[in-house]
């Protein structure tokens, strides 16, 4: 009798342990690195190889039919024949009015930065139907929604998986989701550096299908710039989002911009 309770005390205890096995932690969410620069290739590799970027097709979305055109100029943005410098409250007002309501492209040039674009950004987010914005060199264009500092962390305070972006920072992109970053060959650096002064944008393209393998119902998406990114350079890094023509890897592309300053009382306008 003595052996038959004992039997089954065990019995009860094993069951009872194999019911309580620990979930996985967060943490094995996180895919494995992306390989090495060079990894690839054998034997001795000379040195401009080490930095050379793999040619990436352009992808994204047929620009879209009749969309109201505003393109960059530093400051000042045009539309046809038309100056306007959103800076300043009298010309953001007229902006507001002629891009209500309307699906609005937005053209980048070489050289304005993200900084100098943070008062359009924000007219178009208040006022446009629909915000776009042009890649520099290819016929292809990305929806965007758009979300200034303050929306940007009022997203990310939001209770859902993945929480996925990409901080564009000069030394590459960093790809971080709500259990850490996605590590790249150097533990210390971007998860996808810069090789050659040159975007990787194949390398971030293959380590957002790896975010993607991994957290299967995350829909969206931010591209998060540093403020001293050139608008031409962010829109190059959106095509990164699209594993092919149309397919976006995830289904609500955000673009965070700065925040406008607020106006300094007694300032002149556009100051």
């Amino acid at each position: 009798m003595k052996r038959i309770l004992l039997t089954g005390w065990l019995w009860l205890l094993a069951v009872g342990c194999k019911e309580e096995k620990p979930a996985e932690p967060l943490s094995s969410l996180v895919p494995a690195p992306l390989p090495r620069v060079g990894a690839q290739t054998q034997g001795e590799k000379t040195r401009e190889a080490l930095f050379e970027v793999t040619p990436a097709e352009v992808h994204g979305e047929p620009v879209p039919d009749k969309a109201l055109r505003v393109e960059l100029a530093g400051e000042v943005v045009r539309l046809g024949a038309e100056r306007f410098t959103p800076s300043r409250p009298e010309e953001q007002a007229r902006l507001r009015e002629r891009v209500k309501e309307q699906v609005v492209l937005v053209v980048p040039d070489a050289d304005t930065f993200l900084a100098q674009t943070s008062e359009l950004f924000a007219t178009l987010r208040d006022s446009a139907r629909e915000v776009w914005l042009l890649h520099p060199e290819a016929p292809v264009a990305y929806g965007l929604v758009l979300r200034d500092e303050q929306g940007f962390q009022a997203w990310l305070a939001e209770v859902a998986p993945g929480k996925l972006r990409i901080i564009q920072r000069q030394d590459g992109f960093e790809l971080t989701t709500s259990v850490g970053k996605l590590p790249g060959p150097d533990a210390n650096g971007p998860s996808v550096p810069v090789r050659g002064g040159k975007q990787d944008i194949a390398t971030l393209r293959k380590g957002l299908g790896k975010l993607k393998g991994r957290f299967t119902t995350s829909e969206d998406i931010c591209l998060v710039p540093s403020f001293g990114t050139e608008v031409a350079q962010a829109a190059r890094a959106l095509s990164g989002v699209y594993a092919a023509p149309g397919e976006p890897f995830f289904e609500t592309l955000c673009f965070v911009y700065p925040t406008p300053r607020a106006p300094v009382a007694g300032a002149p306008a556009g100051q």
